[in-house]
């Protein structure tokens, strides 16, 4: 196994391949470690290569497009580890939509370990109820969204 050393930069930029292939509709499976893990909210660790594509299978029956905004998007690095924090919005299959700022959905954070040019572990942290479901279940977002989930 080669060990390869890496820039901030270059960890940087695998991230936003990740990102502009998700915006894309495109694979992210080759962006992977063979053995990395990926953690989505109300999903789990998906761990190894094809867990995660079971996993991003799941995700896009109910997703038909993402936009993440990521020239806004906060970044911070050490060493193997790199944050970024930022927003985005989308469709679902069903034809509802988000987007942050509009919607309770839209706002993210991910955790990337990059090294040797793949990434290691990505974990997600968000709300995945993009269409509003929980609205009968937090009574903040009804008095907010008088009664509906509040999409554009």
């Amino acid at each position: 196994m080669e060990i390869k050393t890496m820039t901030d930069e270059q960890r940087k930029a695998v991230a936003l391949e990740y990102f502009r292939r998700m915006d894309r509709g495109e694979s992210v499976l080759d962006l992977f470690d063979e053995h990395a893990e990926f953690c989505f909210p109300k999903w789990g660790v998906a761990r190894g290569r094809a867990q995660i594509e079971q996993l991003f299978g799941d995700l896009m029956g109910i997703v038909a497009s993402v936009r993440h905004d990521i020239a806004h998007a906060n970044y911070i690095q050490q060493g193997d580890l790199l944050v970024v924090e930022g927003t985005s919005a989308g469709s679902l299959v069903s034809g509802e939509t988000w987007r942050a700022d509009i919607s309770h959905a839209g706002r993210w954070c991910d955790v990337f370990e990059i090294r040797n040019f793949r990434i290691q572990r990505c974990y997600v942290y968000l709300d995945p109820d993009y269409g509003g479901q929980d609205v009968g279940r937090y009574p903040w977002l009804r008095q907010r969204h008088g009664g509906k989930a509040g999409f554009a």
